[in-house]
């Protein structure tokens, strides 16, 4: 008994230092509040009928919800879109089960629904999921054009 009691504080000390060496790797894609995208993108309660888009570099915006199987197969690829184009390209997240107001707003029916937005000119939607390079080529061909 004395050496099983052994073994398992040995087992808990390992895993509580393999743990405390983890580094904890932060997302660059942010989530947004209705609050957020209305000063980070567009208040579009100030102005509903002009399309002016606040941020300084272009963006995504991936509205999504946790139990939509298409959009967890998105959500790598807008954190793999987000890293490699760090510094020229910003991409944000709305959950859209608990932004019911921003959903309504942009009349989100199906989900995910990504919303692509040039630093100047008008926005772009997607409904549904794209394959990586779908994506991509949006970033590339009209985004960062």
């Amino acid at each position: 008994m004395k050496r099983f009691f052994l073994i398992l504080m040995a087992v808990i000390a390992i895993g509580f230092t393999a743990h405390a060496q983890e580094k904890e790797v932060e997302s660059k894609v942010k989530h947004l509040t209705y609050k957020e995208f209305l000063s980070k993108v567009w208040d579009f309660e100030k102005d509903p009928t002009t399309f002016k888009y606040k941020g300084k570099q272009p963006a995504i915006v991936d509205f999504y919800a946790d139990w939509c199987g298409p959009c967890r197969r998105v959500a790598p690829i807008m954190e793999k879109l987000a890293e490699e184009y760090d510094g020229r390209l910003l991409v944000y997240k709305v959950n859209t089960d608990q932004e019911r107001e921003l959903s309504q707003a942009f009349q989100v029916k199906s989900i995910p629904m990504v919303l692509f937005i040039p630093k100047e000119g008008q926005p772009m939607m997607q409904v549904g999921a794209l394959p990586e390079e779908g994506y991509r080529k949006v970033v590339e061909e009209q985004l960062l054009k």
